[in-house]
């Protein structure tokens, strides 16, 4: 049964969504700005302009495109696909068009889905300078012998490419990078359920009190923005320690963890060891997808995994008009929120201990950490104590305890907490401290025995 705070934050997630999904987004333009606008309402994004032109590593920033009205009308002035019904009806960065057409001339400027006929396809002409618009099948059987009057207005010019960004420090220079696109228009599980998810996930970390890495959420058109904040963060890069990519959260699937290329980043581990618990795959890493393959890239080699439900290009509605605010569940973002929170989780408290009371098992009923009464099965809690205690050698992390012992992590945290409490744990957090000086003493007095 879901608590009164899930169910307020599935509504704010789904009223986020509904707010997002008419914007006209694209690479670059006011419809990123005006997404940047609302997601900024939850938490303080900073926001970045990169002027058009900019040198990109292989790329060039393009012009900013921003598009005002886009049609296709009889000669009678009824309008049969038109930008105002459908943020998908204009190919996404087409050129500005004025004129009368044929139906034959008009033909190749126009994209359908035969076999889907009630959609509409995404269509994109980032950088090949064209023109075209997207209609259902049912459309272009209806439209008519033409001829037709074609309206794009739209604007192609000097400008920049905006992205948001928000960091949270913590306690340590570490940092874990959380990154969603925001360059789709009106499709919803392929981008703004990444973009939802990860506001929530930031507020929930802005909100604690303690946070042991730095975190920084970044906003960014695909591929390109991705890119455009690697080349501006060379001094950021160094410390980044985990990485996760958010997209394609709802749709039915289960929970994909794509790993990252290495394989077996603490990232990695921490996924594989939550999505245990749920309907989940786990994939090896791929050159192709979203902007895990950015990060990744042999220049930069950061352990960023992706996270998703029904990845791209693995459901028919991808990509049309069908993912749309009906295709994604509150459950499903409710689900896929409370996974990356738990991962999120156990990057925060993955920790080292050393157990201070090594020899042989320690009196746990003296401190009031056994049940009064003996004779039963050890109880979970008693089960995660002893196996936090039995590992715990100033070497062994809890995660490695958790992966060992098939105890969920959380649990061998909060048993963790209880022994440091009751004083037979130490944390190693590095050198000189307790942990440490404990082993020094230890090996020492080993050796006095020998």
């Amino acid at each position: 049964m879901t608590s009164a705070a899930d169910r307020q934050r599935s509504a704010r997630m789904r009223r986020r969504m509904e707010r997002l999904y008419p914007l006209l987004r694209s690479i670059s333009g006011d419809g990123v700005r005006a997404t940047l606008d609302v997601l900024a309402e939850t938490v303080p994004l900073r926001r970045v302009g990169v002027p058009s032109g900019t040198r990109v590593f292989d790329w060039t920033l393009n012009d900013e495109w921003n598009a005002r009205e886009a049609w296709i009308a009889d000669t009678d002035g009824n309008r049969l696909v038109d930008l105002a019904d459908h943020t998908l009806h204009l190919v996404s960065y087409s050129t500005p068009v004025r004129g009368r057409f044929t139906r034959d001339e008009l033909l190749p400027h126009l994209h359908t889905l035969p076999d889907h006929p009630d959609w509409i396809p995404y269509r994109t002409s980032y950088y090949n300078r064209s023109w075209g618009f997207c209609l259902s099948q049912h459309q272009l059987d209806r439209l008519g012998d033409g001829p037709f009057d074609v309206l794009v207005d739209s604007t192609l010019e000097p400008g920049e490419l905006t992205y948001g960004e928000l960091f949270l420090p913590g306690e340590t220079e570490d940092e874990v990078v959380v990154s969603s696109h925001v360059c789709h228009p009106s499709l919803v599980n392929d981008n703004l359920t990444g973009l939802t998810v990860a506001v929530e996930l930031a507020a929930d970390l802005a909100d604690r009190p303690r946070r042991r890495h730095g975190w920084r959420f970044l906003f960014a058109p695909g591929t390109i923005g991705s890119l455009t904040w690697l080349s501006q963060n060379p001094d950021v890069l160094p410390r980044i320690r985990h990485g996760i990519v958010l997209t394609g959260l709802g749709g039915g699937g289960p929970l994909v963890w794509k790993r990252t290329r290495h394989g077996d980043r603490p990232v990695d581990r921490a996924a594989t060891h939550v999505l245990r618990r749920y309907r989940s795959e786990l994939r090896d890493y791929s050159p192709y997808g979203y902007d895990e393959r950015q990060f990744n890239a042999v220049g930069f080699d950061l352990p960023v995994g992706r996270l998703t439900r029904t990845p791209h290009g693995e459901y028919p509605e991808y990509h049309t008009s069908a993912d749309d605010l009906d295709f994604v569940t509150d459950a499903e973002l409710a689900e896929s929120l409370e996974a990356l929170t738990s991962i999120v989780d156990v990057l925060e408290r993955d920790t080292t201990y050393t157990n201070l009371s090594p020899y042989g098992e320690p009196q746990l009923g003296a401190r009031g950490l056994y049940p009064s009464m003996g004779g039963k099965a050890a109880s979970d809690a008693v089960m995660a104590m002893l196996w936090t205690l039995g590992y715990s050698d100033g070497r062994t992390s809890l995660l490695e305890i958790a992966e060992t012992s098939a105890v969920p992590f959380e649990r061998l945290h909060a048993a963790a907490t209880d022994l440091l409490g009751s004083g037979l744990l130490a944390e190693v957090t590095g050198s000189g401290g307790e942990g440490e000086r404990f082993l020094r003493a230890v090996g020492e007095e080993l050796g006095d025995r020998q």
